[in-house]
């Protein structure tokens, strides 16, 4: 049997195609947003990217609130905590996922050794009788933070991962699935606990696959996540490794559970999921997280948008074109824009570091969308206002629109 023949899409149609299958085809909700939504997106979405700077909100949270608006943080915290239905693990990066997928990584928790980075490797070969001690105190003495364990901090400037023995332990039991994350402190902190003291037990008693299955189940919730997707768009969505991503593409090909496609300017073989909805409109307005799944792999983000981003946190700020914390703004089916924002809780404001409007959008027609989805975003996060600087192409107008119907 021959291979398939590739259907072709016009590049408008997957664009529209890989919004919907991320939810942000879909109006948002008129009521009050409850559990129900939160659940709907957390299960389309399969990840949501843990995050800790928090110039603007921590970074689980903010996809949500693209896709759906307002709504209570605490009903998400919920969901990871006392209802038990996400968990945290290395899946993109550091993220929350639905407990269905936790026996499809535990072929990662297994080969530990061979994918987690080289000091929680190092520390449990070189000291495996601490790396127990520390496993007894959670066990003995219950849900325990890095903080807890009397250890010297190693002199290491500028370092993001200054982690102390106590925290590289309990890293790689993170890592191995032993001990899992009961939840975070204020500052962020994470809290372990034992796996099987925080997990469902029916997710717990839940048959491991075979890896080369659970791969496959990964590849597909990728698939159903991105509505049409490259190879590489595929296996960045659970940081897969090329080989077995690739069987596992072929398998579902021959299966008739991914669909071979040519997109016109993409210049890259992909894949359509059969069950994706094909939108003849969209009619999206949202701000998007640095860390959102829709922009996380900047390759796709222009390649599906013409849209070239990049996370400048790290570029020291005399070389930062956008600015520090830059969100994409979607504007029907289109990235329009781009803002820096900083949240001052002293100040209670919505601060506009900078806006920038891409080449060839309506300026005013994009600050109008802009200053409304501003508003709302301050009032979700309980600031009194928003203020916008002078800096960027679109400030001007933004600010001009602020002024007229603040």
């Amino acid at each position: 049997m021959g291979a398939p023949v590739a259907d072709r899409l016009p590049a408008a149609l997957a664009r529209r195609i890989a919004l919907a299958a991320q939810g942000l085809a879909d109006p948002r909700p008129t009521g009050p947003v409850g559990t129900r939504q939160l659940r709907r997106v957390a299960d389309r979405l399969a990840v949501l990217q843990v995050d800790s700077v928090n110039v603007l909100s921590r970074a689980h949270y903010l996809p949500a609130f693209s896709r759906l608006g307002p709504y209570p943080r605490e009903a998400l915290d919920d969901l990871a905590g006392r209802r038990g239905e996400l968990f945290e693990y290395w899946a993109h990066e550091a993220s929350l996922l639905p407990v269905r997928l936790h026996p499809h990584l535990r072929w990662r928790m297994a080969a530990a050794e061979e994918h987690a980075w080289g000091s929680m490797v190092r520390i449990q070969r070189e000291r495996p009788g601490y790396v127990g001690e520390v496993l007894q105190r959670v066990r003995e003495a219950g849900p325990l933070k890095a903080s807890d364990l009397a250890e010297p901090r190693p002199d290491r400037p500028g370092s993001m991962w200054n982690w102390h023995a106590g925290k590289t332990a309990l890293e790689w039991l993170f890592y191995t699935g032993v001990v899992t994350t009961r939840g975070r402190t204020a500052g962020f902190e994470r809290v372990y606990d034992l796996t099987e003291r925080v997990l469902p037990a029916a997710v717990l008693q839940a048959p491991t696959p075979d890896p080369a299955d659970a791969v496959r189940e990964l590849v597909r919730t990728a698939s159903r996540a991105l509505g049409v997707a490259t190879e590489r768009d595929l296996r960045d969505y659970f940081r897969l490794r090329p080989p077995a991503a690739r069987a596992a593409i072929a398998e579902l090909v021959e299966a008739g559970e991914l669909l071979p496609v040519e997109v016109a300017g993409w210049n890259a073989p992909a894949w359509l999921d059969p069950a994706a909805r094909r939108p003849r409109w969209v009619r999206a307005r949202a701000l998007l997280s640095p860390f959102d799944s829709l922009v996380w792999e900047r390759p796709r983000v222009e390649r599906v948008f013409g849209f070239r981003y990049r996370l400048e946190i790290y570029t020291p700020a005399a070389q930062r074109v956008h600015g520090y914390y830059v969100l994409p703004f979607l504007l029907g089916d289109r990235l329009v824009a781009r803002v820096d924002l900083k949240a001052d809780r002293q100040a209670g404001v919505l601060r506009v570091q900078a806006a920038f409007a891409e080449d060839g959008a309506d300026r005013r027609e994009v600050a109008v969308a802009l200053a409304d989805e501003l508003a709302l975003m301050a009032g979700w996060m309980r600031l009194d206002t928003v203020v916008v600087g002078e800096r960027g192409d679109l400030a001007a107008a933004l600010a001009d629109v602020r002024g007229r119907y603040s």
